[in-house]
């Protein structure tokens, strides 16, 4: 059985969509043996375990910078301890900013080993590559030295292209569980808008808020965490729309599609996103989507009014723009046979390209296939 090293900054039950994805694709793969180099973020995590059909080895102890800076290289460390005991056929790094220098190192000392750089940043990428400063020689490296990149959107493609990498590109987005996601819309009364973010300046939760007076009895349920939360609590008293913004915190994976049922509208105005798996969760949930078309939503959200050429599946609105997002609310309100059209449409576009049985077979025949040759 061929074996696959996978550096991730973090993992359950810390819980992102890179997390998510790694978990959904995995488990799909039994032909493969998939082994785990992350962080211990808390001493109750144990150092050593099998969640689903990754082998992790966690290393340090502590959520600190520090921690989070020598991971860079004890990740490397324990990755070469760990190859002289499985003999890894390929290693697979999410995420340049945070895996792209172990990954970079190990590749370095162990050329025949296959590498496979994922990418799905969400931040900026002039905020990431600014960070990535002090060890940009390494970061780059990270790029350059992998055999195939897979970013989840041709925005992140091109940045691979622009860091250097003039290898193979396999764009594979992440995905939903299209079944689990379908089923009925809950009765509530009035119009509910919904988003799945973490709040940080990037998702323009504000953008949303700032909105809301100009939409009568509309209300807002947010879900996520983030520094921005007190910040944002204080934009709503401000707007004075306090009692129709509800701040419903974590909600873990699992119980997030009730909350999206019971809500009538999707919105999400990023000011920068690597591709955005809520999008995609949205629109297999039913749901009308508003949204951005910065990065990487532009590779699946399509307007009737940007997009004349392409079947419509969500509602674009520019970013830092309350104003459209307020247009496009009306505009959903107003026209339910529209959203009807425009929902089947986004829904059977996810179940032909973003289901994760789909999205698993091409990480196994477009990558490790490839990676294992």
């Amino acid at each position: 059985m061929k074996k696959v090293l996978i550096f991730s900054l973090a993992y359950y039950p810390h819980v992102g969509g890179a997390e998510v994805a790694v978990k959904e694709i995995t488990d799909r793969i039994s032909d493969i043996e998939f082994h785990m180099v992350t962080m211990r973020f808390t001493p109750e995590q144990k150092a050593e375990e099998k969640i689903g059909n990754v082998q992790v080895h966690r290393i340090l102890s502590g959520n600190t910078r520090l921690n989070k800076f020598l991971f860079q290289f004890l990740a490397y460390r324990k990755a070469a301890a760990l190859h002289s005991q499985f003999n890894f056929d390929a290693i697979w790094a999410l995420m340049a900013h945070s895996t792209g220098v172990p990954a970079g190192l190990f590749k370095n000392r162990f050329p025949r080993v296959g590498y496979v750089l994922n990418l799905q940043e969400g931040d900026p990428l002039e905020y990431v590559e600014n960070t990535m400063r002090p060890l940009w020689p390494l970061f780059v490296r990270g790029f350059t030295k992998a055999d195939i990149v897979q970013p989840l959107s041709s925005f992140l493609g091109s940045w691979a292209r622009r860091l250097g990498f003039t290898g193979t590109i396999e764009i594979i987005p992440n995905g939903a569980d299209v079944k689990r996601f379908s089923g009925e819309l809950v009765p509530h009364a009035g119009t509910v808008l919904v988003t799945t973010s973490r709040l940080v300046r990037k998702n323009a939760i504000d953008d949303v808020i700032r909105a809301l007076p100009r939409l009568a009895d509309v209300r807002f349920k947010v879900l996520g965490t983030g520094p921005e939360e007190n910040a944002l609590r204080e934009l709503a008293e401000k707007e004075g729309v306090s009692n129709r913004v509800q701040f419903l915190g974590h909600i873990d994976h699992e119980n997030m599609l009730t909350h999206l049922h019971s809500a009538d509208i999707f919105v999400r105005p990023s000011r920068s996103e690597g591709f955005g798996a809520s999008f995609v969760e949205a629109m297999a949930a039913g749901l009308p989507v508003i949204a951005t078309q910065e990065g990487g939503i532009a590779d699946f959200l399509f307007d009737e009014k940007h997009n004349p050429d392409k079947s419509t599946t969500g509602w674009a609105v520019d970013k830092d723009s309350p104003e459209q997002i307020a247009e496009a609310v009306k505009d959903i309100m107003a026209r339910p046979e529209k959203v009807r059209e425009v929902v089947a449409t986004a829904k059977k576009m996810v179940e032909e390209k973003y289901d994760w049985d789909i999205i698993a077979k091409n990480m196994r025949e477009k990558v490790f296939t490839k990676l294992f040759a």
